[in-house]
């Protein structure tokens, strides 16, 4: 991911709107870009401070609140990324398990000896 797709994905990735590929390339862009951090600290500050004018918060550590969502979207990706390995390996399982349970079918009526 370029710096300008980055950009665009800066509104989006505030809110929750970007999918799990997105997401995960959106991160370790961040993560390695500071001209693109800066660009999210800005639109991060600006979209939490008038959230926090509209309800009269008092919480104003916002480089705190930013954090906290790139913690939770790090989390969230590898939350998924874990659940897509485990399913991938329950369905490997599975054709495994059903390749077994025809072969000793076919056994049975007398395909293979």
């Amino acid at each position: 991911m370029n710096c300008q797709e980055a950009e665009r994905l800066v509104t989006p990735y505030i809110h929750g709107e970007l999918d799990e590929d997105q997401l995960e390339e959106f991160l370790e862009h961040i993560e390695g870009c500071e001209n693109c951090q800066e660009e999210l600290e800005i639109y991060f500050t600006v979209d939490l401070g008038i959230r926090q004018l509209d309800s009269d918060a008092d919480n104003y550590n916002i480089k705190g609140e930013m954090e906290e969502l790139l913690d939770q979207s790090r989390q969230h990706v590898r939350r998924t990324r874990m659940f897509q390995a485990a399913r991938y390996s329950v369905d490997t399982l599975m054709i495994m398990g059903l390749t077994v349970i025809i072969i000793m079918q076919l056994r049975v009526l007398g395909v293979f000896l």
